[in-house]
């Protein structure tokens, strides 16, 4: 198990830019795959972005490639999502998220949970 706190939203204005961040605690966290998930109102949470163990190839979700970005500093144990060109429909919380071995995109597979941090852009 590793802890996850997650830093860096915020209020940004469309066409905007923010820089999350997700710092991992724990034994073991090379070990584990950490990627972001996000959950807007009314809605599932899902995935936005992951990073596979020990900082291999990055694979964004469909809503988001091209405009985001995923980074992994394993010496530091920390996540970066970093957005641009954001727009309304991204505003959510955004959650870190963890597990032991390879990156899934399914919200059960993932038992280690940050608190979240709040996005909203303004249109």
């Amino acid at each position: 198990q590793v802890q996850l706190v997650e830093s860096g939203g915020g209020l940004v204005q469309t066409g905007g830019s923010l820089t999350l961040s997700c710092t991992a605690s724990g034994r073991g966290v090379s070990d584990y795959a950490m990627v972001w998930f996000r959950q807007a109102p009314g809605q599932e949470r899902q995935f936005v972005a992951g990073v596979a163990l020990r900082g291999g190839n990055p694979y964004l979700a469909p809503a988001v490639e091209g405009r985001f970005s995923i980074s992994r500093d394993n010496a530091k144990n920390t996540l970066a999502l970093q957005m641009n060109n954001l727009r309304p429909e991204d505003t959510a919380v955004y959650y870190c998220a963890a597990r032991r071995g390879y990156m899934s995109v399914s919200l059960t597979a993932y038992d280690d949970w940050g608190q979240g941090t709040q996005v909203t852009v303004s249109s």
